[in-house]
């Protein structure tokens, strides 16, 4: 799955535009390296997301198309929060 839908899918970024900008703009790291919105995500990829001064880093426990609202955050494991 598409880094910036796996972003939208999982509801840690609300819309898909979005995710694709923030990942333009280097503002989302896979891995420890900056990442593109094509990158394919795989389960146990650590993604750190910077929200202005706030980063976010969590691992990819799932990938699934769709996903109800109670259960996108099943989807990842919450490691770090800044």
């Amino acid at each position: 799955m598409r880094l910036d839908k796996y972003l939208k899918v999982s509801r840690m970024i609300k819309r898909r535009t979005v995710a694709n900008d923030a990942c333009g703009a280097g503002k989302v790291m896979v891995n420890g390296k900056p990442a593109k919105p094509s990158y394919d995500v795989k389960v146990g990829d650590v993604l750190e997301l910077q929200f202005g001064s706030r980063t976010l880093k969590a691992e990819v426990l799932s990938l699934s198309e769709h996903v109800r609202k109670e259960e996108a955050a099943d989807m990842y494991r919450i490691l770090s929060e800044n």
